[in-house]
């Protein structure tokens, strides 16, 4: 794999995550919503990175999107036991 394939396998998923919260953020959807959104594309973007990429050349960086879904599915959760407090409101107390 060269570096410029690199830097664009890189940049796909960073796009993606960030079109997601931008999404988010101007349809005023919740952040458990996004956060699930956001997990579920890291994985996905691993998955074809670890099966469509040949001899292993995006291993690392699907291990590390990998990773980096399950802690955004684990922020999914929390957010949605415990949802956090508006800005609004924690300003005032």
């Amino acid at each position: 794999m060269d570096i410029d394939q690199f830097i664009l396998f890189t940049v796909y998923p960073t796009a993606v995550f960030f079109a997601i919260g931008l999404v988010a953020k101007k349809r005023n959807l919740s952040d458990v919503l996004k956060y699930l959104l956001q997990g579920i594309t890291c994985i996905v973007f691993s998955v074809i990175y670890f099966v469509g990429v040949p001899r292993g050349g995006a291993d690392g960086l699907a291990i590390i999107l990998a990773m980096f879904g399950i802690l955004l599915l684990f922020m999914a959760r929390k957010q949605k036991i415990q949802p956090a407090a508006p800005e609004d409101q924690t300003r005032k107390a």
